[in-house]
C-alpha cells in the first residue's frame, strides 16, 4: 500500500526540504518507487533533485487542471518528481473552489497505485497548500532545529492538524519530530530537545531518537542537483538521514544488516 508522508514546519530553514530530498532519495535507493511532490513555490525540492524547473510542467498546472499529473512528473536519479515554481504562490488566491482542500489528493489518487511512497515537501505557512497535503497525507514528519523559534513553529502546527482531523482526514498521524542541526554537547540543544518530547506528547508522536547533525555536505548538495545522501554518503548527517529512511521504509526498504522498524505497524 502507498504510503503518503508529508514534511512540514511552518518555519523556514528547519530543513524540511533537506529532509523531503533524503527520503526520496534513500527509499529509491533502496529499491522504492518513489515520487516526490514539491508544494513550496521556492521549488528547492526540483532543484537539489536536479530538475530543470524552467522547463515543463509544474503542480501548479496540475492543481489549476490545465495539465494532467503524469506530463508534470519528471524523472531523476532519485526517483519521480513533481516540481514546482513560483507561480504557485498565487494558490491561495486562485484556488477557491469548494472542496479545495482536496485538490491534491484528487490528483494523487490518479497516480498513486504506482508508488511505494509519496514524499511531500511544504512551503513555511500554514495556508491552502499546506491543508492539501494533510489532507492527501497518511503522516507527517516534522523537521526542526534545535532553537527555540523553530519549536514555536512546531506548536502553531498543532491546530491546523487538528482541525484537519476533525474535517478531512481523521487517519493523519504525526510520525515524529526530527531534530536538524543537533549538537548534543550545547545545553540548549539538550534544553530545546525536553521541550520537544513535551509538544510531541501533545501531537500524540515522539521525538526521533536519531538527531541530524550539522555538516557541510548539506549545505553544499543542493548546488549539485543532489541529496546528502549521495553528495557525502559516509557523513554523519548523511547516516542520520538513513536512520530516517529505516524508520519510513520499515522491513522491506530497510538498508542491507539491519533490523527495519517501522512506525506504521
Amino acid at each position: 500500500m502507498t504510503q503518503i508522508i508529508t514534511v512540514t514546519n511552518q518555519k523556514g530553514g528547519v530543513g524540511k526540504t533537506t529532509t523531503a530530498s533524503a527520503l526520496v532519495c534513500g527509499l529509491s535507493q533502496r529499491g522504492a518507487k518513489v515520487l516526490g511532490i514539491d508544494l513550496d513555490p521556492q521549488g528547492n525540492l526540483g532543484f537539489t533533485l536536479g530538475v530543470d524547473t524552467d522547463t515543463g510542467s509544474t503542480i501548479y498546472d496540475v492543481l489549476k487542471g490545465s495539465c494532467p499529473i503524469e506530463s508534470a512528473i519528471a524523472a531523476t536519479d532519485y526517483g519521480d518528481v513533481l516540481p514546482s515554481d513560483i507561480m504557485l504562490s498565487a494558490a491561495e488566491l486562485e484556488f477557491t473552489a469548494p472542496r479545495r482542500e482536496f485538490l491534491l489528493d484528487q490528483q494523487i489518487s490518479q497516480v498513486r497505485s504506482r508508488y511505494d511512497f509519496i514524499i511531500i515537501d511544504t512551503p513555511p505557512a500554514l495556508n491552502v497548500l499546506t491543508v492539501n497535503a494533510y489532507v492527501a497525507s497518511d503522516g507527517l514528519i516534522v523537521p526542526m532545529e534545535a532553537e527555540v523559534l523553530s519549536l514555536v513553529g512546531i506548536t502553531q502546527l498543532q491546530e491546523t492538524i487538528e482541525t484537519v482531523r476533525a474535517s478531512f482526514n481523521p487517519h493523519l498521524k504525526v510520525l515524529g519530530i526530527l531534530l536538524n542541526k543537533f549538537n548534543p554537547r550545547l545545553t540548549l540543544s539538550r534544553e530545546i530537545l525536553d521541550l520537544a518530547e513535551e509538544v510531541a506528547r501533545q501531537l500524540d508522536s515522539q521525538v526521533f531518537k536519531f538527531k541530524v547533525h550539522r555538516g557541510v555536505g548539506v549545505a553544499m548538495a543542493p548546488a549539485h542537483g543532489q541529496s546528502v545522501l549521495t553528495y557525502q554518503p559516509k557523513s554523519k548527517p548523511a547516516q542520520d538521514f538513513q536512520s530516517l529512511v529505516d524508520f519510513v521504509g520499515g522491513e522491506r526498504f530497510a538498508a542491507p544488516k539491519k533490523s527495519g522498524f517501522s512506525f506504521w505497524g
